[in-house]
């Protein structure tokens, strides 16, 4: 049957139950025994997470609980207890070709391709299982399926699509094309198809948008060439990078079985807000005890002024050494990132699931981004969050809204609603704010920033200023 535990205005302590379709008795319960319900009811309560959707969200936030459950109903994984990979068949993809194999694919090659930073990118998640089930770049059905469904046509659900990018009049379907990334062989590459996508098209369905003041419209439009190329890839070699980048495969390695896995994905230095918000996060009702957090910052293509990958890698590398947390995994995903908001969200869901991650952090405006012009917001505050829960399910994941978090004088770091309720002072410190503080050579609060992390953003900073 199905247990709706039913929206109730009371204390954070206590939750109401009601059992059955009809109206029944109200029973009080601890919340540390809901708390268990909920984690052994996983992970079907993300199936009706979008039963409450933005409401529920925003009620989190004055420490209501809102969650609706069906009958317990364990996680689909692999033989080894890890989560299953994307797809019907539940395989990782590896589409790297044996070392003896190389030199003939290289041989076979009528053409040659340069690619771009996000193409390279493209390519080293293909080959390494990261799109799986994917196994090379779209057709022009698989891709119009994806723009207009966000789904493949076999009916897979799928975030954006994946493609080849090209101005050339010379490639042609029939093909075999050996793709080069600055002068390094990455992969072998058939060519099946060619097509002129309906840019756009792909912008309004994808990114909600066909302005050019979304930065990704700017890059479909005035980035990507005329032609999109689709065919199956066999991967030579990953790019040569100064960050590491752990395949899947690899990530899955040093996972614990039958365990919770949080992703938090995120694209700028980690400041002791964002710690506190995954830490807090293997604490979630819905996240049984024993759980570990893959922190997994994407490291490639961004908008223009976010801080280099390389930047945002060594501040990463140096918080892994300052925090030394056992609860912590740390990967980097070679990524190029969309800001495509609610889209985004989905794709990131894949990505990590296909790393073994079985749960997904997720915040106010996740991959938001805002107007080049007005600077007015592209998507709403929870629009990620709602089309992540309405397919949680679906992927065989769960979401965890990241907690609103501020720091009071009082008692450190609080959630929102409690700073608010005990009129804690809050302090604040912007972006800007700290950006001209690094510049000048001030001091951070502790509070705000890693000591390791400023280190490195003021070697930044004066590396730009020489």
């Amino acid at each position: 049957r199905t247990i709706e535990l039913k929206m109730a205005a009371i204390n954070s302590k206590q939750v109401q139950i009601r059992v059955g379709s009809r109206p029944a008795a109200v029973v009080m319960v601890p919340m540390a025994a809901t708390r268990q319900f909920i984690r052994a009811s996983a992970p079907a309560a993300a199936a009706l997470a979008p039963v409450f959707g933005r409401q529920a969200t925003r009620l989190s936030r004055v420490s209501t609980v809102c969650v609706m459950a069906t009958a317990a109903q364990a996680y689909r994984t692999t033989a080894d207890g890890l989560q299953v990979p994307h797809g019907p068949e539940a395989k990782l993809v590896n589409l790297m070709a044996p070392a003896d194999q190389r030199a003939a694919l290289v041989a076979s090659c009528n053409k040659r391709f340069e690619l771009s930073d996000r193409n390279a990118c493209d390519v080293e998640l293909l080959c390494v299982g990261a799109f799986s089930p994917l196994e090379g770049f779209l057709s022009k059905e698989e891709y119009e399926s994806v723009v207009n469904n966000m789904r493949l046509t076999s009916g897979l659900l799928f975030g954006l699509p994946i493609v080849l990018d090209t101005n050339s009049e010379d490639l042609v379907p029939g093909d075999t094309v050996l793709l080069s990334y600055q002068g390094q062989d990455l992969a072998v590459m058939n060519v099946t198809s060619k097509y002129t996508p309906n840019k756009p098209l792909e912008c309004l369905k994808c990114y909600g948008t066909s302005s050019l003041e979304h930065p990704a419209v700017q890059m479909v439009a005035m980035e990507r060439g005329k032609y999109y190329l689709g065919g199956p890839i066999k991967g030579l070699a990953l790019p040569n990078r100064v960050f590491p980048c752990a395949t899947p495969a690899d990530v899955r390695a040093t996972l614990p079985p039958n365990q919770d896995v949080l992703a938090f994905q995120c694209r700028n230095p980690i400041h002791k807000a964002h710690y506190e918000l995954f830490i807090r996060a293997l604490d979630a009702p819905n996240v049984r005890e024993g759980a570990v957090c893959l922190v997994h910052p994407t490291c490639g293509p961004t908008q223009d002024d976010d801080i280099p990958g390389v930047v945002r890698f060594r501040t990463y590398e140096v918080l892994k050494e300052e925090t030394a947390n056992p609860r912590l995994r740390w990967a980097y995903l070679p990524y190029s990132m969309h800001m495509a908001g609610p889209r985004e969200a989905i794709q990131h869901m894949i990505i990590r699931k296909n790393y073994g991650c079985t749960h997904f952090i997720i915040g106010r405006d996740m991959a938001g981004c805002k107007s080049s012009i007005s600077g007015q917001d592209f998507y709403g505050a929870y629009d990620a969050q709602e089309m992540a829960n309405k397919h949680a399910s679906e992927l065989n994941m769960q979401t965890v809204p990241s907690l609103n978090i501020a720091y009071t004088e009082e008692k450190g770091y609080v959630t929102a609603d409690v700073a608010k309720a005990e009129s804690l002072h809050v302090l604040n410190l912007s972006g800007t704010k700290f950006r001209q503080m690094l510049r000048a050579g001030n001091d951070i609060p502790e509070w705000f920033a890693f000591k390791s992390v400023v280190a490195v953003l003021r070697e930044q900073i004066q590396s730009e200023s020489n």
